[in-house]
């Protein structure tokens, strides 16, 4: 009698190295399955080592609610991966990695030495462990008829899988290896992808020469920005950002983003105006009385310093934005320091984003993250046409969306493997 053939395991690979596809190779390699994950760069995790320089936010403490709200106008797509992967999920998570947390006093949660590079080589070990490969400089150039093909330095790579994870990031930071290059890869086969955007970003400014030159870099504290709905009214949020040489940026603007870049779409050329409160901590008729209050011979200047700390760069962006003629009529001053508009010209280039917008759109998939027009194609993480703001908002969707599309291959693969059996 002959021996039985051995057999045959399924593969899968994923194409991206980041939280989005190592997520996905977790799931799968949990799911018994030969993962093999590819990427262009010399090493995996290249943007998620440079977001933790500044310390790891990993996720936020705020209830699910406001939590889902923070991803806008794709709320009710990404919910079901948080559903499936949300905060809790994810400390718990990196709990199971050997790495513990704290929540900051902004509410976001923070890995206890505040490093992201003890993470990943924890998570390293362990996919490794689980028996997924690491394929290092391939660079994915598209298909020949169905096999992946990748550019790498022994030449091209053609590769056959029995289902694929598509983790290939968006288009901001393009030299840690999102450039989006997939996209015409995708299009051709039939996928819809929105164009990308910047997001979490700077915006331009057409300051003086004056100003620049004496304000630039100087953070801008205790303000708040508003933007006026369609209803007339205004929308208010209090934080911090920094005057550039050619803007403006920093949390309170990145925040704020989408519905700036909003704006400039309806104004196309013209610039958008938003509203900078001075004075977040003041009522307008507390304000309006500081600056009508009798100033002697003190300068107007002084005068704002001494009874609303307004100097510096605040005072700097007064004399920026408010005419004359203004500054000297004191209700009219008192108005702008409540509401001072600014005019915004464009955002920054997208090379310069924390995150994009545009993506792959989620009309294309279905709820396991998988291609229509390409069944047994999946698309996680950032490619994907969704954006949050900073705060772990950003980690958090791309660690569910991953898990969601690696478990959504491992469904795909269950007739196949039952075949096999």
């Amino acid at each position: 009698m002959s021996a039985p053939e051995p057999k045959q395991i399924s593969r899968v690979a994923v194409v991206g190295g980041g939280p989005a596809g190592l997520m996905a190779a977790e799931a799968l390699a949990a799911g018994g399955v030969q993962v093999d994950v590819y990427d262009a760069m010399p090493s995996v995790g290249r943007k998620f080592l440079m977001a933790g320089k500044g310390g790891m936010n990993l996720t936020h403490s705020e209830a699910a609610g406001p939590f889902l709200a923070r991803y806008g106008a794709r709320s009710e797509q990404i919910a079901p991966l948080l559903r499936r992967f949300d905060a809790d999920a994810l400390r718990q998570w990196v709990h199971d990695l050997g790495i513990e947390t704290f929540v900051g006093s902004s509410g976001r949660v923070f890995p206890a030495d505040m490093k992201a590079a003890p993470m990943l080589r924890a998570w390293l070990h362990r996919l490794r462990g689980a028996g997924v490969r690491f394929h290092m400089r391939h660079r994915w150039t598209g298909w020949a008829s169905s096999a992946l093909v990748f550019a790498a330095l022994e030449g091209e790579v053609q590769v056959q899988a029995d289902a694929v994870v598509l983790a290939l990031g968006g288009a901001s930071w393009p030299r840690l290896g999102s450039d989006a290059a997939w996209v015409p890869f995708l299009e051709a086969r039939g996928a819809r992808v929105q164009p990308f955007e910047p997001s979490n970003c700077g915006f331009d400014v057409d300051w003086s020469e004056h100003f620049s030159s004496r304000f630039a870099g100087e953070p801008l504290k205790s303000v708040a920005i508003g933007i006026e709905r369609e209803s007339g009214a205004v929308g208010w949020r209090a934080g911090e950002c920094l005057i550039t040489a050619t803007g403006i940026e920093g949390s309170l603007v990145y925040a704020l983003s989408a519905p700036i870049r909003e704006l400039l779409k309806q104004n196309p050329g013209e610039g958008a105006t938003i509203l900078l409160d001075l004075a977040p901590g003041m009522t307008p008729a507390r304000v309006l009385a500081e600056v009508t209050h009798p100033r002697g011979a003190r300068s107007m200047s002084s005068h704002l310093q001494s009874r609303l700390h307004i100097a510096g760069v605040k005072a700097g962006l007064l004399r920026e934005c408010v005419g004359k003629e203004e500054f000297a009529d004191p209700p009219m001053l008192a108005q702008r320091i409540k509401a001072l508009p600014l005019v915004v010209r464009r955002p920054r280039p997208i090379a310069e984003a924390i995150s994009s917008a545009g993506g792959v759109a989620f009309e294309s998939l279905d709820a396991q993250l998988m291609l229509a027009a390409l069944p047994g194609v999946f698309c996680a993480g950032e490619m994907l046409d969704w954006e949050a703001p900073t705060g772990g908002y950003l980690l958090t969707a791309c660690l569910a969306s991953g898990l969601v599309a690696g478990e959504g291959a491992l469904a795909y693969l269950k007739p196949l493997k039952a075949a096999r059996a």
